[in-house]
């Protein structure tokens, strides 16, 4: 679709599963909103594997539950796990972390994201996003300080000119607006690169687990083990990132049929399997999921979701989560600045605390399931020992992952606590089901998916914060109850 039209409430970069949440709940306020994706859908990405929170809160949200509902993808309860000390694989059932008493929320899916992505885009169009595929992004405008839109080139490469209230900057780790809002900082822990690629009629769990993601641990790294179909199957290894330098020597082909013979696990999953040799899933890829984060997720007139604001280790499927979750929270300040009833600087610290709140649960109890592992002749996993990592040295990133109000004293002397001897000795059991940082990581799903059942949140009712969510969802409200300035902190207290 494309507009004689230079001028919106809000310009979109990125028409993934962010852009397209962000415009879609602009545009039902009412607002003029314009999106520009650079290629055209459908597309590859990767970030298969969908958590709860996402199908049944965020997308039911959206509108787009029972379209997904119908479109044949599998159906997710959980993940198999080859991990810790134990040589057997373990599962872990989304049954059993049921988030709402009336409303089980007790399965994901796993999506071939050509077809979720463009579901969720079409869904912008017909909710009002002017969707405009093939249009490349170069730079931001500004006035002062201030975003007031962006330079691009449309889909017959003629430079243009776009302005906008606010800008959304959804277009993920490769974002060229990012760096205008405040340089990345990358953690030494997660400083990973994935090999990945598909496969045909590779072998599948028992029913009702045939569809669930399988991890497993190996020496040079993990692997992931994701059903998309009856017989599709995406596989990837996550490795260090001393070995960026080998595969820039070797075929990636070569390289990744060696690393599945260095996996028992994988090994025997893709005995029967044939490597797809043709269309979109035929290459063998490089992903560099280092992880990132930074000082700010946002300027006067510009704001950033999902990758483009930070991005963690892939191994819990959080990455889909994490960008519809921020894009629904840049929406409500968008929108809530648009209708002038609260202060900007308010909204859009609202914003990144819940945001960095969100990442932080995931981040520390991904540190928590690394060092589950524990395999001492293993470069991949030794340099991961959460106590002698080089990331305890680098203090900055934790500063940031725990929050402007937080110190990396804190945070580690938090995490010290973690591996005392009790903790040291439950440690071969797969997961502690009291465990603090399973607990918040529940809950941090059970919010988004409380709202789209009932329309408030559990969050909101204990205010932890300066804002909390209106009546419709669609905007920040001051609470009417006593409450006291927080930190804006990750903490959020």
């Amino acid at each position: 679709m494309t507009s004689s039209s230079d001028e919106c409430d809000v310009l979109v970069v990125g028409g993934g599963p962010g852009g397209s949440t962000a415009g879609t709940f602009v545009a039902r306020a009412g607002h003029k909103v314009i999106l520009l994706e650079r290629e055209a859908f459908p597309r590859h990405q990767i970030g298969e594997s969908l958590l709860p929170a996402t199908i049944h809160g965020v997308c039911k949200l959206l509108g787009v539950f029972d379209e997904l509902a119908s479109a044949n993808f599998v159906v997710k309860r959980g993940g198999q796990f080859r991990w810790g000390r134990r040589d057997a694989p373990w599962d872990f059932n989304f049954r059993h972390h049921q988030m709402l008493e009336d409303c089980a929320a007790d399965f994901a899916y796993q999506v071939e994201r050509s077809k979720f992505d463009e579901i969720l885009l079409r869904n912008a169009a017909r909710n009002g996003v002017d969707v405009r595929e093939r249009w490349q992004v170069t730079t931001v405008v500004t006035e002062g300080e201030r975003v007031v839109g962006v330079r691009c080139k449309d889909n017959d490469a003629n430079e243009r000119e776009i302005r906008a209230k606010y800008v959304v900057d959804a277009s993920g780790h490769g974002s060229v607006l990012a760096s205008t809002v405040d340089a990345r900082q990358h953690s030494e822990f997660f400083r990973n690169i994935a090999i990945y690629t598909y496969f045909e009629n590779g072998k599948r769990n028992p029913p009702p687990l045939s569809g669930n993601i399988t991890c497993a641990a190996f020496d040079k790294g993990w692997f992931w083990y994701i059903p998309l179909s009856g017989t599709l199957t995406s596989v990837g290894a996550v490795l260090g990132k001393e070995y960026a330098d080998q595969l820039k020597k070797k075929d990636h082909s070569v390289v990744f049929a060696e690393l599945v013979n260095q996996c028992s696990l994988i090994k025997d999953f893709l005995s029967p399997a044939k490597r797809v040799a043709e269309g979109i899933y035929a290459p063998v890829r490089i992903r560099r999921d280092w992880s990132y984060t930074t000082a700010r997720f946002w300027r006067p007139g510009l704001v950033l979701v999902g990758d483009a604001a930070c991005f963690i280790d892939p191994v819990f499927s959080s990455g889909v989560h994490l960008t519809t979750y921020s894009a629904m929270l840049a929406a409500r300040s968008i929108n809530t600045c648009l209708k002038g009833t609260i202060d900007e600087q308010l909204c859009f610290d609202e914003f990144e605390a819940r945001y960095r709140r969100e990442f932080r649960v995931f981040y520390e109890f991904l540190l928590r399931f690394y060092d589950m592992h524990q395999d001492e002749d293993s470069y991949f996993w030794s340099a991961r020992k959460i106590l002698g990592t080089s990331e305890v040295s680098n203090a900055a990133f934790i500063r940031l992952v725990a929050g402007a109000g937080t110190t990396a004293e804190e945070f580690f002397r938090g995490k010290a606590e973690w591996m005392s001897k009790e903790l040291r000795e439950r440690r071969a059991s797969p997961i502690n089901e009291k465990d603090p940082a399973l607990v918040a990581l529940r809950a941090s799903g059970k919010a988004v998916v409380e709202e789209a059942f009932k329309g408030s949140t559990a969050e909101d009712r204990v205010v932890t914060s300066a804002l909390t969510t209106s009546a419709d969802g669609q905007t920040w409200v001051i609470p009417r109850m006593p409450w006291k300035p927080s930190r804006m902190s990750a903490y959020g207290t």
